[in-house]
């Protein structure tokens, strides 16, 4: 069964299982994104660059690429889990835009139950990280970030690299939902930053899905999770 936890500063999530568990919620991703017949829908480039982004942590992690530990649990035979280190910001992005392409899709009871266990895991790290944070975060679970966002991608990015530069800790949890206003549909802060990205692709000439986000002078490599 997969499980996540804290990360020690609170930048985000280690999602852990075993090869099976992993492999398993990887397949599950698989099946909503990529497809031909979703390329016609608004967005589904940006949904679709974003679950991948998200996948290839989940793919990593399996691999034996990120995170590694034994199972401690004495009545148990030694397991071998593997894990990854997800923000909660891509966490949360990625639920919203797979849910919504799972939608248009044909599902099955073991698509949903992953998902809920996901989410279930997911709301006990943030309690378990800060209660008083978790109690206006949890809600952006299961709404609050407009999964129709048709540059949802680029929100996901900005979003992130403005909550690891707080430098993780609870104040910085605590202010995460009002960083992610910026996602919620017809806030000030929703409009103001899809005027930018539409004008910068008008200014060089291209499309917004052709942006990248300027965030260079972000040393993700030293992030302390």
């Amino acid at each position: 069964m997969l499980h996540i936890t804290p990360t020690p500063r609170g930048i985000g999530v280690k999602l852990w299982g075993t090869h099976e568990d992993l492999n398993s919620f990887y397949e599950v991703i698989g099946k909503f994104w990529g497809e031909e017949r979703n390329l016609t829908m608004t967005g589904s480039e940006n949904r679709d660059k974003l679950i991948s982004s998200f996948s290839y942590e989940v793919r990593k992690a399996f691999e034996g690429q990120r995170l590694k530990k034994k199972s401690d649990h004495p009545e148990i035979d030694e397991v071998e889990y593997f894990g990854a280190e997800i923000s909660w910001i891509h966490f949360l992005f990625f639920l919203a835009a797979l849910k919504f392409n799972m939608r248009y899709s044909e599902t099955t009871k073991f698509d949903i139950a992953m998902v809920l266990q996901v989410e279930y895991w997911l709301e006990k790290a943030m309690k378990e990280f800060d209660e008083t944070g978790a109690r206006k975060l949890i809600g952006f679970i299961d709404g609050g970030i407009y999964e129709a966002n048709e540059y949802i991608y680029h929100y996901m990015r900005k979003i992130n690299m403005d909550y690891v530069m707080q430098g993780g800790g609870k104040k910085a949890f605590r202010e995460l939902p009002e960083l992610l206003e910026k996602a919620s549909f017809l806030t000030d802060e929703y409009d103001v930053y899809q005027t930018f990205l539409e004008n910068e692709a008008k200014r060089l000439g291209c499309t917004v899905n052709d942006l990248e986000v300027d965030d260079d002078y972000v040393d993700y490599e030293g992030v302390k999770w």
